[in-house]
């Protein structure tokens, strides 16, 4: 194949780097959608919560599930086919969802497909874009595009709100459906498949570098993920990162993400209001997850795990105690924004560490399943807790204690003996 052209040298990686940021910006809005949509679906339907709750924890699930297959499906048809797909899916779903008058709609819409698509648009196609155009700098650009979930929150959540206030749900959809259509020609034009297929190399690498061939470029690769999880699944060190990156999306997507908006207007705080204080979140998220990638390069994750965790359960049991009146509310803003997702950059390393360049971007795919999994129990945590005592109070606090276990199983991790045999890469 003739390799095309493109201005920059090997700087063409930030360029890349751009397009995917923007596309984990845009899935990371549509995830985000479902905690605004709520009051409105609730007013609208008539639909409790809990069934709203479960919806959205559907796709979160399916978010985290289809993350390790579509890491492998990036390396079996290509990235660039695998990314199409996905924001067509997503689009057409969220479009999709605007004719539904049934909660099994909902589920479909918002939950199956819509959960399948950004799951592909997630952090396992930051850590193929991570080790596939970068042999440096690693962790700095991980928590750039990790931030970019934060950032979605920060330029989707005023919007969706406000027209979720003024114009109920269906305005919602609309935006996010034309949103995610919207990047299609900016992949198609702008995001070639490797830096080979631009006569360069990876940023900075030698010239005669050769990068790692995944196994899962030739042969089945739903068989290679699943044999990648039986393996990494007979280590230590991939059960305590699993466990770890469960709290963290409990803790996270799952029930901030979801309820806290809720949890605001159960308190007398409009939508628009809480959506802003989302919106800071994401405003210190973006400097502490960029920062977080830039410490580890240079420090033990393993104790930078240990910190980002502390701090998240501590702000957690914190909040109900709160008063929520604006200065404990901008306190609890600023504490759990810096560490939203500053976890990712010294997981990924962990896994890198542990599992090698080759499969770790695979077995990091499985432990965003175990992030998703802990988000969507999460998600229908709240919403049951909230039935059965009409406040999150006691949801909040259990989360919270979830966090300081996580702390500590953070300093347990060991990657230098993961027992971990890579697959033989193929001649």
């Amino acid at each position: 194949m003739i390799a095309q052209s493109r201005p920059f040298g090997q700087r063409y990686a930030f360029v890349v780097v751009a397009v995917i940021f923007v596309c984990l910006l845009i899935a990371a809005g549509l995830r985000s959608a479902p905690s605004v949509m709520m009051l409105p679906l609730e007013e609208s339907f008539g639909w409790r919560r809990d069934v709203i709750s479960m919806a959205a924890g559907v796709g979160i699930l399916l978010y985290g599930l289809t993350g390790p297959f579509a890491a492998a499906l990036m390396e079996r048809i290509g990235l660039r086919r695998t990314l199409l797909a996905a924001l067509l899916i997503m689009s057409g779903s969220t479009a999709l969802s605007l004719l539904m008058t049934e909660p099994w709609h909902l589920f479909i819409t918002w939950g199956v497909f819509s959960g399948i698509g950004s799951g592909a648009v997630a952090s396992v196609l930051g850590a193929t874009i991570v080790n596939r155009w970068f042999k440096t700098n690693r962790g700095l650009v991980m928590g750039l595009m990790s931030a970019s979930s934060a950032t979605g929150m920060l330029v989707f959540l005023p919007l969706i709100a406000s027209l979720a206030q003024a114009g109920g749900w269906k305005p919602v959809a609309i935006a996010v459906a034309l949103a995610t259509a919207a990047l299609i020609p900016l992949v198609l034009l702008l995001v070639p498949e490797r830096p080979a297929s631009i006569g360069q190399v990876r940023f900075g690498a030698d010239a005669d570098d050769v990068p790692p061939v995944s196994p899962a470029s030739q042969g089945n690769f739903l068989a290679h993920t699943l044999n990648t999880l039986r393996r990494a699944a007979g280590t230590r060190v991939f059960w305590y990162l699993f466990a770890t990156f469960f709290v963290c999306g409990f803790t996270t997507n799952g029930l901030v993400g979801t309820h806290l908006i809720a949890f605001c207007g159960d308190m007398g705080i409009g939508e628009v209001q809480a959506a802003g204080l989302l919106s800071m979140m994401g405003i210190f998220d973006l400097i502490g997850t960029t920062l977080s990638g830039w410490l580890t390069d240079r420090f033990d994750p393993r104790k930078l795990l240990g910190v980002y965790y502390a701090v998240r359960g501590l702000s957690l049991i914190y909040l109900p105690y709160s008063g929520f009146s604006a200065v404990s509310l901008i306190i609890f803003a600023v504490l759990y924004g810096l560490d939203w997702i500053a976890t990712v950059p010294p997981t990924l390393r962990l896994a890198n560490e542990a599992f090698g360049d080759r499969s770790g971007p695979i077995v990091f795919g499985w432990i965003v399943a175990g992030h998703q999994v802990g988000a969507a129990a999460a998600a229908a945590f709240g919403g049951t807790m909230r039935e059965l005592q009409g406040n999150y109070e006691l949801a909040f606090m259990i989360a919270g204690m979830t966090g300081i276990a996580a702390a500590c199983i953070s300093l347990l991790i060991n990657t230098t003996k993961p027992a971990f045999e890579p697959e033989p890469q193929a001649a």
